[in-house]
């Protein structure tokens, strides 16, 4: 593997691309660092730390994991590329149901250039009104909290209109500068420069949390450490069973008719038709917390103490409502991304049908009955993956922070992305006359 690994930097282009995405990565960490105007930084950390395990905290704590940003930090890039996830999340779904869109998604690169542009267009409101929501929002429910320091310098000068308008014009800039850094990535780097942006903000926070539960007072050191080799046997064991999963797919045999041209037979090659079995990928995870987020916001803001309890993260009907929902939007999102129906219309036109299937309606009824039983599958895994940092917290008494990287939107984002970075560069190193970055196979020459 090693071997393998010193291949990349032996082609120009590739170490060029390298260089360029690690020096963009650079940029982005550099600007998580600048804080906005009159924020007291040890004053938000501060908070920060105070606001773990509540509704407010867990919301901070999905936000940061979505964008890629700092959130709770309140600096320059709180944002992250959040708004643009979000207008291309919108896009996503208005190109299935909104016919000008859909045409327009069938019109090859022409198309999709226009839906991106139109996806950019509508980053900018997104980012106002996120912006909005932070310096009406997030900032008054710190300074509100009486949860450690006030995470200003100045709590006077943040109500004056002035430093509103300046502090939502500086997050939205910082969130329209990281929707450019991440294209220009994917143009001249490797990889998709979102995605990467979205892992980079994830793992520079393992250190964190690593730190905090070092220094974790009242625990023993031998404790301690039973409980790291524990968590990391797990960490490591949950990254294999994700890999497999992500990787797994139902091969559904295909046979291509025959024609006769003259004397020559074309056709009649047989082939495989892939459906993988988290055909959703992480969004149902993402919809499902964020729907579930609102409640207990709106409840500990309405001071209700007993809602707030019913919508607490550990509590029964939680759970319930939380598995409930993540199968729900996995049926949801792959009924609507995944049409059986085309995909059996496709098939006839191009001369091909399933072996001992009839081309057309019993067609689209078999790969729906596919299509329900594999989705059922990889719902029951995000599950699994979504609520293992609660299972693990409660067992070993360890904070969610820490645990929340065993499972949950963040291991299927990180994991996600550096398998399409791997596949990425071993696309490259094929290309010219290299072995694969992960693999050797064994009758391949050396170079």
């Amino acid at each position: 593997m090693l071997g393998a690994a010193g291949n990349v930097f032996r082609v120009p282009e590739l170490r060029k691309k390298i260089g360029i995405t690690l020096a963009l990565l650079i940029v982005y960490r550099i600007g998580s660092h600048v804080p906005l105007p009159g924020v007291d930084v040890e004053a938000v950390r501060d908070f920060a730390k105070n606001a773990q395990g509540g509704a407010f905290g867990a919301a901070l704590g999905m936000f940061n994991t979505l964008s890629g940003g700092s959130l709770g930090n309140l600096v320059l890039f709180s944002l992250g590329i959040m708004p643009y996830i979000s207008a291309s999340i919108i896009f996503s779904l208005l190109t299935k149901v909104v016919p000008t869109l859909e045409k327009l998604s069938k019109e090859g690169t022409a198309g999709q250039k226009k839906i991106n542009q139109y996806t950019r267009y509508a980053t900018v409101p997104l980012c106002i009104i996120q912006a909005f929501f932070i310096v009406k929002g997030v900032i008054p429910s710190m300074l509100n909290s009486g949860a450690g320091m006030a995470p200003v310098i100045d709590p006077d000068m943040f109500y004056t209109f002035r430093y509103q308008a300046l502090a939502v014009l500086a997050l939205t800039t910082g969130g329209i500068f990281l929707m450019w850094l991440g294209e220009q990535m994917t143009e001249y780097g490797i990889g998709n420069g979102i995605s990467l942006l979205i892992m980079c903000g994830i793992v520079s926070s393992i250190p964190v949390a690593v730190s905090d539960f070092i220094t974790q007072p009242g625990v023993e050191s031998t404790q301690k450490i039973q409980t790291g080799i524990i968590l990391t046997m797990i960490f490591l064991g949950m990254i294999m069973v994700v890999v497999l999963i992500t990787k797994a797919h139902r091969r559904i045999p295909i046979q291509q008719a025959r024609q006769m041209r003259g004397r020559r037979v074309y056709g009649g090659q047989r082939h495989y038709l892939p459906i993988k079995v988290n055909q959703a990928g992480v969004m149902p995870v993402i919809f499902a917390s964020s729907l579930l987020i609102v409640p207990g916001l709106v409840f500990s803001m309405i001071g209700s103490q007993f809602l707030s309890n019913l919508f607490n993260t550990n509590s029964f009907w939680y759970i319930t409502i939380y598995i409930v929902l993540i199968f729900f939007f996995a049926f949801f999102w792959t009924t609507l991304m995944i049409q059986p129906t085309e995909m059996a219309k496709n098939l006839k036109e191009h001369g091909s049908f399933i072996p001992g299937i009839r081309p057309g309606r019993r067609t689209s009824e078999y790969l729906e009955g596919i299509m329900v039983r594999i989705t059922l599958a990889g719902a029951a895994f995000l599950a699994f993956i979504a609520l293992l940092p609660q299972i693990a917290s409660e067992a070993l008494g360890v904070g969610v922070i820490f645990t929340m990287f065993l499972g949950g939107t963040s291991l299927l984002i990180v994991v996600g992305v550096a398998l399409d970075l791997v596949d990425k560069i071993n696309s490259h190193l094929l290309m010219r006359d290299y072995e694969g970055f992960m693999r050797r196979g064994r009758g391949g020459t050396k170079k």
